[in-house]
């Protein structure tokens, strides 16, 4: 299984960016699928998450700003990121649980996406 972040670069402050990240490989489910980010010196934290069935959870930093989605039948989870601030850069991760059982899921992560904010 592999996780294609894309869509990170540089915009100004209220600007905006639309992130991708594609999950190939031997998949029979997807369930939840988060974006993470970190920035420099600071722990990854929580962007927003969706589940298989569309519920979502958002930071509160970025509540009425950003907005997750996916497309079941292209693999893919989307972050719309709008009204961009200097502080929402970072480093950008995708993370999905895969193939989930009785025992559990497998779950992966992108290689991350930098989203870089200019005051």
């Amino acid at each position: 299984v592999q996780l294609q972040a894309s869509g990170g670069g540089l915009v100004q402050a209220g600007g905006f960016l639309r992130l991708s990240c594609a999950v190939s490989g031997i998949i029979s489910s997807i369930n939840a699928m988060t974006w993470y980010r970190q920035a420099p010196g600071k722990r990854r934290e929580l962007v927003a998450a969706i589940t298989s069935g569309g519920s979502t959870n958002y930071a509160d930093s970025v509540k009425g700003r950003f907005t997750i989605s996916r497309d079941n039948a292209k693999n893919t989870v989307y972050l719309q990121m709008n009204s961009l601030k200097p502080e929402d850069t970072a480093v950008y991760y995708c993370n999905a649980l895969v193939n989930c059982s009785g025992y559990g899921c497998y779950e992966w992560w992108g290689q991350g996406t930098k989203v870089t904010v200019s005051s």
